[in-house]
Formats: structure tokens, sequence, C-alpha cells
């Protein structure tokens, strides 16, 4: 049993826009709550392989494998759920049908299944890392503290999870329907989270605060907002108005006193005063959307949590970093 381990395992589901990272937001996330000898599951559901391109490693098998360790010497496990297996599984634990599921693959079956009843994909997928919630040892503690799920999109995020009116087309009563009902108990109970990451843009906000109003009207419990890769502000009031004012003189002169060139007309230090201007104007238009964008979103009433701009990507260094960053900001505590 590691040292913060307890007997409820907690669930966090990370969604969002395309293009937000989401996935890089999960994976930090799992980093981080690891902290203190913890032991996490990171889960994917797509099947883009993006926590093994994160991690630097091989191709993550339908398995429970460990990835990382965290600087507090807990241990983050990765799980890249595929929906066959996951309904060999499902077949085997309710049908024992063993040699003959595999079979059924062989023939093309499960593919077939999982096509025309895309409800049933979302109850394997999602079915599969509830089970890791629940799951326990022999002592009858649990086997992980927290699961970490890198879901799909905002855009589709509640139907995903809400897989009651997903299955109801294929049974109301049975295996799959328990299985369902199970799963519901995870997905609303107090012990799961659903944040949701965001960038300050237009439609990456709009589509956290749409996402927000259907997991909200679908009972599910949202967690809190991640804003994903924060640009520094530059320059402050005062320089901005300067620029947008368009006081040539004071700025030409003051890259003068700076030592590039002479402020004459003519002169180096004059001749980047237009470029200046128009990269002052546009950071100053930046500046004002996402004091908009931010504004909107503290309109949610959720926490928030912001992660600076890596300039130079994502490695694995920037990986600790990011979760490091969330560890100070709250979200990877419990």
């Amino acid at each position: 049993m590691s040292p913060q381990q307890s007997n409820a395992t907690r669930l966090h589901i990370v969604t969002g826009k395309g293009g937000t990272g989401k996935t890089t937001v999960a994976a930090a996330l799992a980093l981080a709550l690891a902290a203190e000898g913890r032991r996490i599951l990171l889960v994917e559901v797509e099947g883009r392989q993006g926590i093994a391109q994160l991690f630097e490693t091989d191709a993550l098998p339908y398995v429970e494998r460990k990835i990382a360790v965290s600087p507090g010497g807990g241990e983050v496990h990765a799980l890249a759920i595929d929906p066959e297996q996951a309904l060999l599984d499902y077949l085997d634990m309710f049908y024992k049908l063993g040699r003959a599921g595999r079979a059924l693959k062989k023939l093309g079956a499960i593919d077939f299944a999982t096509t025309i009843a895309p409800g049933l994909r979302d109850v394997l997928l999602t079915g599969k890392a509830c089970e890791a919630v629940r799951r326990k040892d022999k002592a009858g503690w649990r086997t992980y503290d927290a699961v970490v799920m890198d879901a799909p999109p905002t855009g589709r995020i509640t139907r995903f999870l809400n897989v009651n009116d997903e299955v109801a087309g294929l049974a109301r009563i049975g295996p799959i329907y328990n299985q369902a009902q199970a799963v519901m108990r995870v997905m609303k109970s107090q012990e799961t989270s659903v944040h949701l990451v965001t960038l300050l843009e237009e439609m990456p906000v709009q589509e956290t605060v749409d996402g927000v109003a259907e997991l909200r009207a679908a009972g599910l419990p949202v967690g809190g907002v991640v804003i994903n890769m924060v640009r520094p502000v530059v320059l402050d009031s005062e320089a901005v108005c300067a620029a947008a004012n368009g006081q040539r003189t004071a700025v030409a002169k003051a890259l003068s006193q700076a030592g590039l060139g002479g402020a004459r007309r003519g002169g180096h230090a004059e001749r980047l005063v237009d470029p200046l201007l128009a990269q002052a104007h546009e950071h100053a238009e930046r500046v004002a959307l996402e004091r908009r964008e931010r504004a909107e979103l503290d309109e949610l009433g959720l926490p928030t949590y912001e992660l600076d701009l890596l300039g130079d990507g994502v490695d694995l260094g920037g990986l600790y970093r990011l979760a490091e960053n969330l560890r100070k900001q709250g979200l990877g505590v419990a």
C-alpha cells in the first residue's frame, strides 16, 4: 500500500477542444498526483498513442505498465484502452467465451459490433477505466490512488461519459445495462471530476463554456478549468499606450539610448519604430482579447489553473515542470 493510499480512488477526466493540449495536461496531472508515493493510472481512450509520445516510450500495449516515477517516489502507470480487447474482456467476464471470443475477433465480429453500436464502444472504454477505479487488492485497499483519463474532446465528452443514454437503445436489462449502471455510479460520484482544458482564444473558451453547461445538465461532476499555453505579457500598460498613440519620437529616442543606432529620421533606431509599433499594437490586441476570455471563464464559477506556454515544445523535462506547476496551484494535491 502506498503512503497516501486510501480506500477511495479519485477519477480525474481531462477533456478539451482539439489543439488545446488536453493530453499534455492529463499527463502532467498524473505526474502531479503521483507525488508523495502515490500510485496513479493514466488512461488513454482514443487510440492516438499520445501518452507514449509525451513520455518518450514505446507504443502502449493493452496492459497497465509503469512509465514514470515522480520526484516524490510515486508511480505513473499507463493503459491505452483498445475497444476490441475490452469487448473480449467483457465477453469472457460475463459469458465465459474464452477462445470463442478470440475467434469472433478473427471473423471481424468484434469490430462489427462496436461499429453498429457506438454506445457499446463507449461503455467498454469508460467501463475499463471505472474497473481500475473500483479495483482492490487482497487486503481490500484500492489498487490506485487516482485514475486520470485522457478523454475525448469537449464537443462529445458528455455523450461519451453519459453511457446510460448511449445504451438505452441496446438493452434495458442484462449485463450491458448493469455495466452501464456501474459506470454511471462512478461517473457521478463525489470522487470524480471532469476538468476542461482551454486556451485564451474565442473558440476554445466558447467550447469550454458550452461543455460545462452540457456536463452540468447531465449531472456530471465538473472539476476545474485549466488554461493552457499562457503567453507572458511583455509590455506594461504605459508602454502599450505609448506605442498605440504613435509616440514615434519617444520610441526612437529610447531605442537610440539603448544603443540601437541614431534617433534622427533615417537613422537605424528610427527605422525600427514602425515594425515595433506594429508588434506592440498586435500585443495590445492579444492582451485585450485574453482579458475578455478570462472574464468569460470567471463567470463559470469554477476553479481555474494556468500553465505557461513552453516555447521549445513539451519534452519530458517540460512535462515535469508543468506537473509541478499544477501541484503548486492545488490541482495535483488530491
